[in-house]
């Protein structure tokens, strides 16, 4: 697809890929993919295949948490607390949209309005390629779990 005819949020995801020099594009499709469920029927790829984004609140902080999960596997969040040394909350749509500046369903990996503290499921390494949200509810790109450690500089964890 032409970038030319990207959404702004999907562009701007984009922009993110080529600042970081790999040759990532990013695809917007006529279906939803802002489950992993749906995602996966429309790619066309095994749900545990999806790098979910998952958004969390440090509780005390009030910083936001990226975890990148494998789409079938639950974040555990006594143990994210743990790691992250606080609790830690899901926040509603307005908070992960002023801090991502994606709405929920298409959060991406990249292109944040802020640094974001990163997590990356350790699950997803077991695949030699990986989708991710685009910036919209219908927009992906493919990548590997490398090229996801690449972008975010996230940790890699066990997150179920």
């Amino acid at each position: 697809m032409d970038n030319k005819q990207l959404t702004p949020s999907a562009q701007k995801v984009q922009n993110a890929l080529q600042k970081h020099g790999l040759p990532l594009q990013v695809v917007e499709l006529p279906q939803t993919t802002r489950t992993s469920k749906e995602a996966a029927q429309a790619i066309g790829c095994q749900v545990e295949q999806i790098a979910k984004t998952v958004v969390f609140k440090g509780s005390h902080s009030g910083q936001p948490i990226l975890v990148i999960a494998s789409g079938t596997n639950r974040v555990n969040e006594a143990s994210l607390a743990v790691r992250v040394g606080e609790t830690v909350e899901k926040p509603d749509a307005g908070y992960v949209l002023e801090r991502t500046g994606f709405v929920i369903g298409g959060v991406a990996p990249v292109g944040h309005r802020e640094p974001l503290r990163t997590y990356i499921d350790e699950d997803l390494f077991q695949y030699q390629e990986i989708w991710a949200a685009a910036g919209n509810p219908n927009a992906v790109f493919r990548l590997t779990p490398a090229d996801l450690t690449t972008l975010t500089g996230g940790e890699i964890i066990q997150v179920k």
